[in-house]
């Protein structure tokens, strides 16, 4: 029976985060099934998809001489420029063909504005603006939160912390989840998110 209150919030499963995408996680494409089965044990699904333009200033192609994965300071505090990924419109934006969309209440793009970049599902990386996620969530009476998807470290990590800090229930189911593990990225997820009142599941 699905629970009215509780919502499965599935973080950038995409095409251009699993392998052979611009910004592989490995094993991205391996949590796929887990997801689908979950999904019908809550009252709510909501999908989010990272949603660039083609020169969104996250990407290093667009900072003469820097390469990816190195660390910049934008006008909201230090970014990871990463390869140009999930644009607008291509398939590496396209969610992962096994992934059961069909299912989903809502899909939240994100990471669509050229000067900001945006991890949390709640909000962009000037830790002010709103997506919008909140609002629905409150709006639907859902309290509980599991998020899955990609990357532990990153897009799930700042998604819990920012949905705890909100007031949400929230638990990371972690074996649904793959991580980049970028300069000891992982490590520091976990410190945060059980921080945070983070069930890690």
């Amino acid at each position: 029976m699905r629970n009215a209150t509780a919502a499965l919030i599935v973080i950038d499963l995409q095409n251009d985060f699993c392998p052979g995408g611009a910004l592989a996680v490995p094993g991205g494409d391996a949590i796929v099934a887990g997801i689908n089965a979950r999904m019908n044990d809550f009252g709510a699904v909501i999908l989010t998809q990272d949603w660039h333009p083609a020169d969104h200033l996250s990407f290093a192609s667009q900072h003469r001489g820097r390469a990816p994965m190195e660390l910049t300071q934008m006008p909201y505090g230090p970014q990871v420029l990463w390869p140009d990924h999930c644009v607008q419109g291509t398939p590496g934006a396209d969610f992962h063909p096994a992934l059961n969309t069909s299912r989903a209440d809502l899909i939240l793009r994100k990471g669509f504005r050229r000067q900001i970049d945006s991890y949390s599902a709640f909000f962009e990386n000037d830790r002010a603006t709103p997506t919008g996620l909140r609002g629905y969530l409150t709006t639907r009476g859902i309290t509980d939160l599991t998020l899955v998807g990609l990357a532990l470290d990153f897009c799930v990590h700042y998604s819990a912390v920012d949905a705890a800090q909100l007031g949400f229930a929230v638990t990371v189911q972690q074996d649904l989840c793959r991580a980049i593990d970028l300069d000891g990225s992982l490590a520091a997820a976990h410190a945060g998110l059980r921080q945070a009142g983070v069930v890690l599941a």
